[in-house]
C-alpha cells in the first residue's frame, strides 16, 4: 500500500493546493447540508410546521419556500381567474430581458428587488398579476463567447464552421449555459411566471420580429442607406452607441489594442501643413487620428474668421498624390481652437461627415472592414508611418498632449472606427414626435420627472437608427437584393423584404413587372440589432401578430420599471415601436432607478475589485473566496493586484452572509439617492439583524396571542398602514422601508417590553388586560408581516406560516396571496391624542437613552445613568442597569407611576 501511494500520489502538494482543496471540502459540505435541508422541509406538510429556531437563519429560511411558491402556482395569472374581469383590475410588467450571457450583479439586484415588490403587492391586492420573464438573445456578445469557446477548445473560427454550423453551436451552447440567469433570480426572489419564459430568439418572438421589419419596410420607415457607423475592426460589425465605451484621457497615452503586439499612442495632438494650391502659403491643420489624412477631401474654415478670407475659392495640395482639396467656408468650425483651420475626412468622422454633405464633398474610404489601408498596412502602423511621411517633407510641424475621448469597443475592447458602411436604418423623426408627445399630453408618465428633460432632448432632436449588425447570431434580416440585368445597388431600389423567398420573389416580379423565374434574389447576411427585437418585446411575448388571450389581457402593459440608463436605448424604442406597430403604449408608466455605485461612490470595475455578485452577499463570501473570483477573470496581472488590494480595503473579512431579504430590502431602501446608489454592505447587514429582530419578536408574541387591541397601537398601525399605500402607488420604496423598519425596530419591540409587566399580572383584571394586549400584538404582528412580505418574502413568509389565522378555513395557503392590508382594516380604531402624545413622549426616552448607550459605548455590564422629566410624578434613578433592564425598568415606572397610569388602567 504504501508502494502504491508512493507511485501513484505524485509530487507533495503545495500549502495553497491543500488550502484549496480544503475550500472545495467545506463548500460540498454545506452543499450537502443545504440540500438536506431543503429535503427535509419539502418532505414537510405545508400544514405541519416546526418549532422556530432560536435565531434567524438566511440559509433556513430561504432553502424551500421558493420551489413551494412555484409548485403551487401563486406566480401565475390564472391562480386567479383571467378568463373573467377582475373587479381588481389587471397589473402587467415585463422584464428587462438579460443577456443569456449574463451573470446576476447588483444592478439586476436592484431592478427585480423593486419590480418584484411591486408585483407581489398588486398580487396581494387581488389583481390579476402577471411578471413576465424573458432572456435576450444579445446577439454580439453571445456570438463572441462562443467564438472564444471554439477558439480554446478547438482551434477554430466560426468560418471554418461556417455559418449553419456555427448557429447550432450557439444554441447548443445557450441551450447548457443560457439558464444560469434564470437560476440567480429565482435566487433573489423573483415571483415571475416561468412558464410564459420567452426567449429573442424562440419561433414566436422570431415571426414578430420577422413581421415587424417587413410591415415597417413596405411602408418606407425601414430603408437602406450608407452612412457612418460605429464599426469594431475586431468583430468586424457595426455596434450601437450603448456598446461604445468612452475612455477619457487626460494626455498622452498608451493603449493596447487588439491585434497589436505594442500598446498604440493616443491623447495627442499632431499639427501639419497643407501647401495652397499656386503659393509658398500653408494652412496649418491639427488632428488626433493623423493616418486619416489620407481621406482629406478639405480644409474646412470658419466664415467669420479674418485670417482666411483671402483664401476663399482657393485649393490646398494633398502631399502624397495629385489630390486638389478646396478650402470650405463652415460654421461648425471654433476659431479659438488651434489655427482655427480643421482637415475634413468626411467618409471617417463623423462631423466631417455632415460637412461633406453640406459641400457636396468627395467620400474617400481609406480602411477595409479589418482596419486596414488598401496596400495591406494596419491603420495604427499607417499612424507611424504617415507621421514620419510628413516630417521627410517637412510638413510636419508639432506633437502635443490633447485631452481627449478614445471610443471603445465594450465587447472586443478594439478602438472603434467611424465607416462608411451600407445599413439598414429606421427612420425615427414621426415615431420620435409621438414619443415625446405622448410624454407632454401626460398619457406616458416618467418617474422621477428630473428625467423628462432627458427624454425630450432625444425625442425631439432624435436620429434615424441603424438596425443592421454584420454578425451571425440573431435575427437574419428578411430582406433580399433583387438581381435582374442591374446588380447595381443605389439606394435600396433592388432590396425586397418577405416573410419567406417565395413572397419576397412574388414581390419583385411585380415591382418589375416580370416573371418570377426572371428573378434572382440573394438575402441579406446581415442580423437585426438586438434592441429592435427588444423594442417589441412587451407586445411579442404575448404572439404578436396573432391573436391570443394573453395579448387582449395583458396588453397594454401597465408599467416598466428600469435603470435610467437605458431610457433611450430600449425605454423609447419600445414606445416608438409599440405606437407604431400595435397603435397604443406598452405601458402606462415608466419607473427608472438610479445606477448602482459602491460605498465610496466610484463606479463598479472589476478592474477596482468592487463588482459584487448579489449571491456572494446572501449566501457570504471570504476575502480569499473574492480573491479566487478574481483569478477566474481575463483581467491582467496588474489589474488583478489593484482589484485585491481594493477588495482587502473594502472588505478585510470578506462579505457576510446577508440572506436575500436583507438585500432586497437594502436595496429598495437606497432608492431615495437619486441617479446614484452608494451601496454598503454594511448597511444590508444591519438588515440582515433588522430580520433577527423580527424573528425574536415573533418569538416572544407566539407565547402571548389573544384577542381585543390597544387604541394607540391600533393609530399607529392605522398610520403606517395609510402612508406604505401611499409610498408603494408612488412607487416610493424607501419611504416603505424607513416606515416598516421604525415600526417594528421601534414601536413594536418598545411595545413587546412595556406589556411585560400586564403579561405577568395574575388577577382577573390583569388576565382581561393582558388578553387585549395578546390580540394587540398579533394583529400589529400579522399586519406587519403582510405589510412586509413583497420586500422581505422568504421570512415573512417562515413567520406567517406560524401564525393561527383568525379564519382557518378559508385562509390563504400562502401569505404571497393573502390580502394586502387595507386602511378599513384598523379605521375602527378611535384614536386619542393625548395617548398619541404620551407615547411619542415615552418614544423619546426610548431613542434618547439608546443615542446615550451609543454615544458613551454603554454595554450590558457598564451602563451609568440618570434619567428625569420634570413632569413626572417620581424621580427615577437608574444605576448599573443592563440595556433590558433599563428599559424594562422604564416600562414598569410609566406603567406604575406615570402619566399614562389613567391610560393603562382603563385598557
Amino acid at each position: 500500500m504504501i508502494l502504491f501511494d508512493l507511485l501513484f500520489s505524485g509530487p507533495p502538494k503545495t500549502e495553497a493546493q491543500l488550502k484549496k482543496e480544503a475550500k472545495k471540502r467545506e463548500k460540498m459540505e454545506k452543499f450537502q447540508q443545504k440540500k438536506e435541508m431543503e429535503e427535509k422541509k419539502k418532505m414537510q406538510p405545508q400544514t405541519e410546521v416546526d418549532p422556530l429556531p432560536d435565531s434567524y437563519s438566511p440559509q433556513f429560511v430561504e432553502a424551500a419556500w421558493y420551489s413551494w411558491w412555484e409548485k403551487q402556482g401563486f406566480f401565475k395569472p390564472e391562480y386567479g381567474n383571467v378568463s373573467e374581469p377582475n373587479p381588481c383590475g389587471v397589473f402587467m410588467m415585463c422584464i428587462p430581458p438579460p443577456n443569456v450571457t449574463g451573470s446576476l450583479h447588483l444592478g439586476h439586484a436592484l431592478t427585480n428587488a423593486i419590480q418584484d415588490c411591486l408585483t407581489r403587492w398588486h398580487r396581494m391586492r387581488g389583481e390579476t398579476t402577471l411578471w413576465n420573464p424573458g432572456c435576450d438573445h444579445a446577439g454580439i456578445a453571445t456570438q463572441v463567447v462562443v467564438e472564444k469557446k471554439l477558439m480554446k477548445e478547438r482551434k477554430m473560427s466560426r468560418h471554418d464552421l461556417g455559418r449553419e454550423n456555427f448557429i447550432q453551436e450557439v444554441w447548443k451552447w445557450k441551450n447548457e449555459k443560457g439558464d444560469r440567469i434564470y437560476h440567480q433570480l429565482k435566487k433573489l426572489g423573483s415571483s415571475l411566471d416561468w412558464d410564459r419564459a420567452c426567449f429573442t430568439m424562440d419561433d414566436k418572438l422570431s415571426f414578430a420580429v420577422q413581421e415587424a421589419f417587413i410591415r415597417m419596410h413596405e411602408e418606407g420607415v425601414i430603408y437602406r442607406s450608407k452612412r457612418l457607423v460605429n464599426w469594431s475592426c475586431t468583430l468586424n460589425s457595426a455596434i450601437s452607441d450603448i456598446e461604445v465605451d468612452k475612455k477619457e484621457l487626460t494626455g498622452r497615452s498608451l493603449l493596447p489594442v487588439p491585434g497589436y503586439n505594442e500598446k498604440v499612442e493616443f491623447g495627442v495632438l499632431v499639427s501639419f501643413s497643407y501647401k495652397v494650391e499656386g503659393s509658398d502659403e500653408e494652412v496649418v491643420v491639427a488632428t488626433t487620428r493623423i493616418e486619416t489624412m489620407l481621406g482629406d477631401t478639405a480644409v474646412a474654415v470658419h466664415p467669420n474668421d479674418s485670417r482666411y478670407q483671402h483664401l476663399n475659392g482657393k485649393m490646398v495640395v494633398h502631399p502624397f498624390c495629385d489630390r486638389k482639396m478646396p478650402i470650405v467656408f463652415d460654421d461648425f468650425v471654433d476659431m479659438s481652437f488651434g489655427t482655427g483651420a480643421v482637415k475634413i475626412t468626411p467618409a471617417h468622422d463623423h462631423n466631417d461627415y455632415e460637412v461633406g454633405e453640406r459641400h457636396k464633398l468627395p467620400f474617400i474610404n481609406i480602411l477595409d472592414e479589418n482596419g486596414l489601408l488598401i496596400n495591406g498596412m494596419k491603420r495604427f502602423e499607417a499612424r507611424k508611418a504617415v507621421l514620419q511621411a510628413l516630417k521627410d517633407l517637412g510638413q510636419f510641424k508639432e506633437v502635443k498632449d490633447n485631452p481627449m475621448v478614445v471610443p471603445v469597443c465594450s465587447r472586443s475592447k478594439d478602438i472603434v472606427e467611424p465607416l462608411l458602411k451600407p445599413q439598414w436604418y429606421v427612420d425615427c423623426r414621426e415615431m420620435g414626435k409621438q414619443a415625446a408627445d405622448v410624454v407632454r399630453n401626460g398619457e406616458l408618465k416618467i418617474i422621477p420627472d428630473h428625467h423628462l428633460k432627458t427624454w425630450f432632448n432625444w425625442m425631439d432632436n432624435i436620429r434615424d437608427w441603424c438596425i443592421s449588425r454584420q454578425l451571425w447570431w440573431g435575427h437574419r434580416i428578411p430582406a433580399y437584393f433583387v438581381t435582374l440585368n442591374d446588380p447595381s445597388d443605389m439606394d435600396g431600389h433592388y432590396w425586397v423584404s418577405g416573410r419567406s423567398q417565395e413572397e419576397a420573389r412574388e414581390k419583385a416580379a411585380k415591382r418589375f413587372n416580370v416573371t418570377a423565374d426572371k428573378i434572382s434574389l440573394r438575402q441579406d447576411e446581415d442580423v437585426l440589432d438586438t434592441w429592435f427585437s427588444s423594442g417589441i418585446f412587451p407586445f411579442s411575448i404575448f404572439g404578436w401578430p396573432n391573436e391570443s388571450e394573453d395579448l387582449r389581457v395583458f396588453y397594454p402593459g401597465t408599467v416598466l420599471e428600469t435603470g435610467h440608463d437605458i431610457l433611450f436605448f430600449w425605454v423609447a424604442r419600445m414606445v416608438m415601436m409599440s405606437l407604431k406597430l400595435t397603435g397604443s403604449l406598452p405601458f402606462k408608466e415608466v419607473y427608472l432607478h438610479a445606477v448602482v455605485r459602491d460605498a465610496h461612490g466610484r463606479k463598479m470595475s472589476k478592474s477596482l475589485g468592487n463588482v459584487i455578485d448579489p449571491l456572494d452577499v446572501i449566501t457570504g463570501i471570504s476575502l480569499e473566496g473574492l480573491y479566487a473570483l478574481l483569478m477566474d477573470s481575463n483581467l491582467d496581472p496588474l489589474e488583478i493586484e489593484k482589484a485585491k488590494q481594493g477588495q482587502k480595503s473594502d472588505y478585510p473579512s470578506g462579505i457576510p452572509e446577508c440572506g436575500t431579504d436583507a438585500l432586497r430590502f437594502a436595496l429598495c431602501a437606497y432608492t431615495s439617492q437619486g441617479r446614484d446608489i452608494n451601496l454598503d454592505v454594511n448597511r444590508i447587514l444591519g438588515y440582515r439583524h433588522f430580520c433577527n429582530k423580527l424573528w425574536n419578536a415573533v418569538k416572544f408574541a407566539m407565547r402571548t396571542l389573544g384577542e381585543g387591541f390597544v387604541p394607540w397601537v391600533k393609530a399607529q398601525v392605522r398610520e403606517m398602514g395609510q402612508e406604505e399605500v401611499k409610498d408603494r402607488r408612488r412607487m416610493c420604496q424607501d419611504m416603505l422601508c424607513s416606515v416598516l423598519a421604525n415600526f417594528y425596530s421601534v414601536v413594536y419591540c418598545v411595545y413587546m417590553i412595556l406589556v411585560k409587566p400586564v403579561l405577568s399580572r395574575t388577577d382577573s383584571e390583569g388576565q382581561k388586560q393582558a388578553d387585549i394586549c395578546r390580540q394587540t400584538l398579533y394583529t400589529c404582528l400579522e399586519v406587519g408581516l403582510r405589510l412586509l412580505s413583497p420586500l422581505m418574502p422568504f421570512v415573512t413568509e417562515e413567520l406567517f406560516q406560524r401564525l393561527p389565522r383568525r379564519h382557518a378555513q378559508d385562509s390563504p395557503p400562502s401569505i404571497c396571496v393573502t390580502p394586502y392590508p387595507e386602511t378599513s382594516e384598523v379605521s375602527s380604531a378611535q384614536r386619542s391624542k393625548d395617548v398619541d402624545r404620551q407615547m411619542e413622549f415615552v418614544m423619546s426616552v426610548v431613542k434618547t437613552i439608546r443615542s446615550l448607550r451609543a454615544d458613551y459605548n454603554l454595554t450590558k455590564t457598564r451602563a451609568d445613568c440618570e434619567t428625569s422629566h420634570s413632569t413626572l410624578h417620581t424621580h427615577l434613578q437608574l444605576t448599573r442597569f443592563s440595556r433590558d433592564a433599563l428599559i424594562q425598568g422604564l416600562g414598569q415606572y410609566l406603567y406604575l407611576y406615570g402619566p399614562f397610569q389613567t391610560e393603562w388602567e382603563s385598557v
